[in-house]
């Protein structure tokens, strides 16, 4: 198959999981085409198989904003056209459905159909998309999708209930690599974190409001005064700043260290004790479940979809959003019991197989196939 992608390139989880399927389904033969206006973080490597075509954006002074949406559109039918694109699989809804569906409208006046399939991962339907002024344009580009996917149950009974929906969504859960997710021994780094033989924290985000990263701090405060320990803060965003401030404040800086955006995430969840995620919603979690795959329990909120991966008192522990004497309970109890640590670590890996890449891809290329059957029949 042709198929072209569409997401943001960033760092965030629909940004990963895009770049991951597209790499993964163009190791199976399949000729995949990046849409977006740079180079999707992940996309690290050359791959016969795959191929990148950049959005340019022009700027006119006549534009406070510069129409990225047109731009997309336009640059959409370029490659639909030139590139004999099968399929469109779109990965956020804001703006993507839209554009894919402005894309297949202009492209249906030179006699060509493509459908195109739109995938909800989180914050288009909880946050973003609920303002209203989005959300005519959102629900209309939905409807208009071929297929509608769900990175999670819980995502899927949030669209309805926000959305008036009148399609089925398929729940398609994220995956892990564990090939390259798993647990390695690398001493010369973790002794470089933890000279003194300390616990490792980790988390792992976007360093937004949504996210609560105060109260990784608070969680790791209490843990510390019980046990020599360090916290790991991987990521970057407009919460960072904020939290430098706090941990001066507490005076936490000697053990905690802020390591920005990280490609290579394996090798520090190689070296980490736990994860923590107290987000005030997830729809799926793809960190945590990356963490699993590393071995690394996990100690997060009950919100959104994290139940579904994250099971209770097997893979790590689930609190009430904000509880953090709870989390920092289950955290110390965890650190000080090796048999209890040992046994979560078991349970993060086996549950994390269960998302294996190679267990996902296949429901990606079976809803394909029905598509472009239905688009068969259709035209």
């Amino acid at each position: 198959m042709r198929i072209g992608i569409v997401c943001y390139p960033t760092y965030g989880g629909s940004g990963v999981l895009a770049t991951e399927l597209g790499k993964a389904l163009a190791d199976k033969g399949h000729l995949v085409h990046f849409i977006t206006y740079q180079q999707p973080v992940r996309l690290n490597a050359f791959h016969a198989n795959i191929y990148y075509h950049e959005v340019q954006v022009p700027t006119y002074p006549l534009f406070d904003f510069p129409p990225y949406e047109s731009a997309l559109s336009s640059t959409m039918v370029d490659v639909i056209l030139n590139q004999k694109l099968d399929l469109l699989h779109v990965h956020y809804a804001i703006p993507h459905a839209s554009t894919a569906y402005m894309a297949q409208q202009i492209v249906a006046k030179q006699g060509r159909h493509i459908p195109f399939i739109t995938t909800l991962h989180g914050t288009d339907i909880t946050l973003v998309g609920k303002d209203k002024t989005y959300a005519p344009v959102v629900t209309f580009s939905i409807n208009e999708s071929d297929a509608i996917t769900a990175v999670s149950n819980n995502l899927r009974d949030e669209t309805y209930k926000s959305f008036p929906i009148e399609k089925d969504i398929s729940v398609i859960y994220n995956f892990v690599d564990t090939a390259r997710f798993k647990r390695r021994e690398l001493p010369h780094f973790r002794q470089a974190i933890a000279p003194n033989g300390e616990k490792i924290l980790l988390h792992v985000s976007n360093f937004r409001k949504v996210k609560r990263v105060p109260d990784v701090v608070k969680v790791f405060r209490q843990v510390r005064d019980v046990m020599p320990a360090k916290l790991l803060l991987v990521g970057d965003g407009p919460d960072r700043p904020m939290i430098e401030c706090m941990c001066r404040e507490m005076g936490l800086c000697d053990d905690i260290r802020f390591v920005g955006k990280q490609e290579q995430l394996e090798d520090v969840m190689s070296i980490s004790d736990l994860f923590l995620l107290p987000s005030e919603y997830e729809s799926f979690g793809l960190a945590a479940l990356e963490a699993m795959a590393s071995q690394v329990p996990v100690l997060s909120s009950n919100a959104g979809g994290l139940p579904e991966i994250n099971i209770d008192g097997v893979t790590g522990y689930s609190s009430p959003v904000g509880d953090v004497d709870q989390m920092a309970a289950h955290a110390i109890a965890i650190l000080q019991d090796e048999k209890l640590l040992a046994s979560l670590r078991a349970g993060a890996l086996e549950q994390a197989l269960r998302f294996h890449i190679d267990n996902i891809i296949p429901q990606y290329e079976a809803l394909y196939d029905t598509v472009l059957q239905q688009s068969v029949v259709r035209n």
